[in-house]
């Protein structure tokens, strides 16, 4: 259990961040938007036809160099597939430390896990496991579509992927890398959905089942990632983060998303205890009035102000991976001092950027005016309350680290 002076102390050090500037900066590079998968709900299949780019790994250190410089504290490398390019990535994420990075994480569909049948697989995954474990990487992401195997590998196109996860997480934990399950919601996570609107009930179930299902393969780690549907006449120009899909799979009505995200809300204190569950209730509260019609109980999202994200195709730096018409230019020569958002931007559901988002608002409000708590305390006593389960809870899952094992999801 978290102490009062542990708590205490966690909230000084948040504060001292925030009273200094900024919220700790939090930086995606998309080294890559090369993939081998073929997922309907994301743009960068491999099936889907467009000249495809990658970074240069120099000009990846001078943007980490210049994020390190201005006291950024975590880097994502994504994709596309990340593991195209392992030896690259576990190069920049030493690099990273060096500068100082302390939050370094990446992730995969898990296309190196295929095979498990076949001679040397185990061999060929331990030394996939030292390679990683010889790396500061703090957090490694596995995709999981589906709480039925066989759909998330016909999704995926990668067949008895899940067989190889399943063998490769001990041989990975036993290096101290524990890894985290990630799940895209989608309208088939949990198996093939009827055909009709789905419903809460729906919902629940299926959320209780993907819990089960990581925890049955090992994982002690999962996170949820929000729906990223776009609508087709989007497509050109919209998102930058091109994971986002037209597909009818993550498409959602606005009654079925209110029950997604209160589903959602309701089955994870059910799991907390045996699996760390990164998903922070306090957002999904604030998403949930969101699409009620009150934004004024949900917070404005920091990217372009200390949240960013680093385009593979042109190597430009944008406020986020949605935000693709508001290029940025090159990170290296941008004002990090002078960014700050022209209006308020909820215009996406990216747990990415909106979930922390909402779990510093709370210490923002108290740097810019105390009584701006306060008046949100009296009108969403609910949002706060819950914001201090999530501290406390993230504290005692030590933040999610990769690399140990907390008192939950043992």
């Amino acid at each position: 259990m978290l102490l009062p002076k542990q708590v205490a102390a966690h909230l000084a050090v948040l504060k001292r961040a925030v009273l200094h500037g900024r919220v700790p900066g939090q930086l995606v590079i998309q080294y890559t938007d090369r993939c081998n998968a073929q997922c309907p709900q994301c743009g960068m299949r491999a099936s889907n036809p467009y000249q495809r780019h990658s970074l240069d790994p120099e000009r990846c250190r001078q943007i980490i160099a210049k994020a390190a410089g201005q006291g950024f504290a975590a880097i994502s490398f994504t994709g596309g597939e990340p593991f195209l390019y392992l030896d690259e990535i576990c190069s920049l994420s030493r690099f990273a430390a060096s500068q100082g990075i302390k939050y370094i994480r990446t992730g995969t569909n898990g296309y190196l896990f295929c095979g498990a049948e076949r001679a040397g697989f185990l061999d060929r995954i331990r030394r996939l496991a030292d390679q990683l474990a010889d790396t500061p990487i703090r957090n490694i992401w596995v995709s999981l579509d589906s709480s039925d195997s066989g759909v998330h590998e016909q999704m995926r196109g990668l067949p008895g992927v899940v067989r190889g996860i399943e063998a490769a997480v001990p041989i990975l934990a036993e290096r101290g890398l524990h890894l985290s399950a990630n799940l895209g919601i989608n309208r088939n996570f949990a198996g093939w959905p009827p055909d009709k609107e789905l419903d809460y009930g729906y919902f629940y179930s299926g959320f209780d089942r993907f819990y089960r299902f990581a925890k049955s393969l090992g994982f002690s780690i999962a996170n949820v990632c929000y729906p990223m549907w776009s609508a087709p006449q989007d497509q050109e120009g919209a998102a930058v983060y091109a994971a986002t899909s037209s597909d009818q799979v993550v498409y959602f009505s606005r009654p079925e998303k209110l029950a997604l995200f209160q589903a959602l809300f309701d089955v994870i204190p059910h799991h907390r205890q045996q699996l760390r569950i990164f998903t922070p209730r306090s957002s999904l509260h604030a998403l949930f009035k969101q699409h009620r019609g009150q934004p004024q109980f949900s917070s404005p999202c920091l990217g372009g102000e200390d949240f960013f994200f680093i385009d593979s195709r042109d190597g430009n730096c944008y406020p986020c991976g949605y935000r693709g018409e508001e290029t940025l230019g090159s990170f290296e020569r941008l004002d990090l001092g002078g960014c700050r958002n022209q209006a308020e931007c909820r215009r996406c559901d990216w747990e990415c950027f909106r979930d922390p988002s909402e779990l510093f608002s709370p210490l923002l409000m108290l740097r810019r005016s105390p009584g701006e708590l306060l008046q949100r305390w009296q009108q969403d006593a609910q949002f706060l309350k819950l914001w201090w389960e999530d501290l406390r809870y993230y504290r005692q899952c030590d933040y999610f680290n990769g690399r140990s094992l907390s008192q939950v999801g043992r």
